[in-house]
C-alpha cells in the first residue's frame, strides 16, 4: 500500500467564491455530494473521460493537477427531442400522412423548443425514411433511459451511453449549468482514475468504449444537427491528494471488469455500483486515517428469516462508521489549534487577530463579522469553527455514507427499520466480477473482500475486528452458510465436496 501523499495546496478562495469555509474540501476534495446516484456519478465521469478523449488527453497527467479542465457537450437537440417532446407520439398517432406529421411536428418545436440557438429540427426530414420511423425510433432510444421512473426535469434526463453522442452534461432547461444531479462526484472519480496506478492500462478501455461504432449512437448522432455544440470549460472539482490506495483500488477494480470484455455495454452497471462504493469507501478512509484509526470494517448481514446477532452487530458497525465523517472533521479543527503559529498567537494578549487571520488562510473563515460575532478569543474563535463546520458537513457529506453506499448495495433497512450492512445481489456481483479471476476457495474470497473492502461475513474476519465480548462463532458459522447458499442460487458458488466450495466468475468459467 503506498503511502497518502497530500500534493495540492487549497485553490485561490476566487476559483470557488461561493464556498464560504473550506474544512470538508481540504479532508475529502470537492465535492462529495450525496444527492447523486451511482448511475449519475458515472454518468458525469464519462463526460469528463468523453471530453478529454475528445481533445486527445483522455486519463493525461501530464498537466497540471489543478485545475482539472474539459468541455463537456450538451446536447440540447437531442434532448429536446427525446425528452422535451410529449407531442410527436400524439402526432404519429393522429396524421396518418407523413408530409402533414412532420408539419405539424416541426411546427410545435419551433414553438416550444428550449436552449439551441435555432428551433429549426427540419434537417431531420431527410435522414429517416419517414416521420413515423423517426417517432417510433425516439421511443425506441426514450425507452434506454437511465433511472427512468425518477422525476428530474426533462433537461436533466439521461439516455443511456451508447457512446459519445449520448454522452452530455447535466444542464437546466435554459441550457445552464447547475450542480444538481452533477454535483462533481463524478470529477473526482476521473481524478482518482488520473491518478491511480492503472490509469495507463485503463486507457484502452475507456478509448474503445468512446470509439466503439454502436448502432444506437449512429441514431442518436442521426437526431442531432451538423452544427457545433458550442461547450464550455468545466472542472470546478478539487482533489486534495496526488496518490492514495483507495485510489488504486478502485482503478483496479474497474480495470478487472474491463478485462473481462463483456458483450456490448453489460459492464457499465458493475462499474456504476463500483463506482458508488469505493467513493463511500474513500470517504471512510480518508477518516479513520485523520483520526488516527485503522481502516474501517463492515459486519454485513446475509438477510435470515430473523433476527440475528449478526444483524445487531451490522447496525452498531454501521453507526460507528457513519459517526467516522464527523469525528475527521472535529478532528481536523483540534489540528488548526495545536499548530506552533496558532498557540503562539493564542498566548498573546492580542493574538486574537493574527488567530483569525490563521484560520482564514487555513479554512477561509471567518470571512466577515457575520460569520462570527463572538468575544475576541482564540479558544471561542475555534469552538465557533467546530460548530460551523460540522454544521455544515451534517448538510451533504455527512450523508454520503449512507446515500452512496446505499446506492451501491451495502446499506440497507432490507427487513427491519434499522440501518445496517446487507449487501445486495448486485454487489455481490461486481466485487466477485473485481476480484475473482476465474474461481477461488469461498473461505479465502470472505479473506480477500475482508483485507480489500473490510467486509465481514465469516467468523475468521469477525474474530479480527470484534471484541470478545461482541463475537459470536456460531452466529458468523450461520452467516457465511447464508452466503454461499445465496451465491450458489445466483450461479457464482459450486460446492465440490462437504470441505470445499469454489467461488466462480462466471464470466471466466472457461478458463477453469
Amino acid at each position: 500500500m503506498t503511502e497518502i501523499i497530500v500534493a495540492l495546496s487549497p485553490p485561490h478562495p476566487n476559483d470557488h467564491p461561493d464556498n464560504k469555509m473550506w474544512v470538508d474540501e481540504q479532508i475529502w476534495g470537492h465535492r462529495l455530494w450525496d444527492s447523486q446516484s451511482p448511475w449519475l456519478i458515472f454518468l458525469e465521469f464519462l463526460t469528463v473521460a468523453e471530453a478529454c478523449h475528445r481533445d486527445g488527453r483522455l486519463l493525461d497527467d501530464q498537466g497540471p493537477l489543478y485545475p482539472l479542465s474539459y468541455r463537456p457537450n450538451k446536447r440540447m437537440y437531442l434532448r429536446n427531442i427525446l425528452y422535451n417532446n410529449e407531442i410527436i407520439f400524439q402526432i404519429a398517432d393522429r396524421y396518418a400522412d407523413g408530409a402533414t406529421a412532420w408539419r405539424h411536428w416541426l411546427d410545435w418545436m419551433q414553438d416550444n423548443a428550449q436552449a439551441v440557438p435555432d428551433r429549426d429540427f427540419s434537417y431531420l426530414k431527410s435522414r429517416f425514411h419517414s416521420f413515423h420511423q423517426f417517432a417510433a425510433l425516439v421511443g425506441m432510444i426514450r425507452s434506454s433511459t437511465i433511472e427512468s421512473g425518477s422525476n428530474k426535469r426533462w433537461s436533466s434526463r439521461f439516455v443511456f451511453p451508447f457512446g459519445p453522442h449520448g454522452i452530455y452534461e447535466d444542464l437546466n432547461v435554459t441550457g445552464s449549468r447547475e450542480y444538481i444531479y452533477f454535483g462533481l462526484p463524478g470529477e473526482l472519480l476521473y481524478q482518482m482514475v488520473i491518478r491511480s496506478i492503472h490509469a495507463d492500462a485503463l486507457r484502452p478501455y475507456l478509448t474503445a468504449a468512446f470509439e466503439r461504432q454502436d448502432p444506437c449512437d449512429r441514431l442518436l448522432a442521426l437526431m442531432q444537427p451538423d452544427r457545433p455544440d458550442d461547450p464550455q470549460h468545466r472542472g470546478n472539482s478539487y482533489l486534495p491528494y496526488a496518490s492514495h490506495p483507495a485510489f488504486d483500488a478502485f482503478a483496479q477494480d474497474w480495470l478487472r471488469v474491463f478485462e473481462l470484455e463483456l458483450p456490448r455495454f453489460d459492464a457499465y452497471p458493475h462499474l456504476a455500483t463500483l463506482s458508488a462504493f469505493h467513493l463511500a469507501l474513500y470517504q471512510l478512509v480518508v477518516a479513520a486515517k485523520l483520526c488516527a484509526e485503522p481502516p474501517p470494517s463492515f459486519v454485513c448481514e446475509v438477510v435470515a428469516p430473523r433476527k440475528t446477532l449478526v444483524r445487531e452487530l451490522s447496525v452498531m458497525s454501521y453507526l460507528r462508521n457513519n459517526q467516522l465523517s464527523l469525528r475527521a472533521v472535529e478532528e481536523y479543527v483540534r489540528a488548526i489549534g495545536r499548530t506552533p503559529a496558532w498557540r503562539t498567537a493564542s498566548t498573546d494578549p492580542t493574538g486574537f487577530a493574527a488567530c483569525r487571520q490563521l484560520m482564514r488562510d487555513h479554512v477561509r473563515w471567518p470571512r466577515d463579522n457575520d460569520d462570527y460575532d463572538g468575544p475576541a478569543e482564540p479558544e471561542a474563535l475555534l469552538a465557533e469553527l467546530r460548530r460551523a463546520a460540522l454544521a455544515r458537513h451534517r448538510q451533504h457529506v455527512a450523508n454520503v455514507h449512507r446515500s452512496y453506499g446505499g446506492g451501491a448495495g451495502l446499506v440497507s433497512r432490507r427487513g427491519t427499520n434499522r440501518v445496517r450492512y446487507a449487501p445486495t445481489d448486485a454487489l455481490l456481483k461486481a466485487l466477485i466480477l473485481a476480484n475473482v479471476p476465474a474461481r477461488m476457495e469461498y473461505t479465502e474470497f470472505l479473506t480477500v473482500i475482508f483485507e480489500r473492502y473490510g467486509l465481514v461475513f465469516g467468523e475468521r474476519e469477525a474474530r479480527r475486528v470484534l471484541n470478545a465480548e461482541e463475537f459470536d462463532k456460531r452466529a458468523f458459522q450461520a452467516n457465511s452458510e447464508r452466503l454461499e447458499s445465496r451465491l450458489r442460487t445466483l450461479g457464482m458458488l459450486r460446492r465440490l465436496s462437504d470441505a470445499c466450495a469454489y467461488v466462480e466468475n462466471p464470466l471466466r468459467r472457461t478458463a477453469l
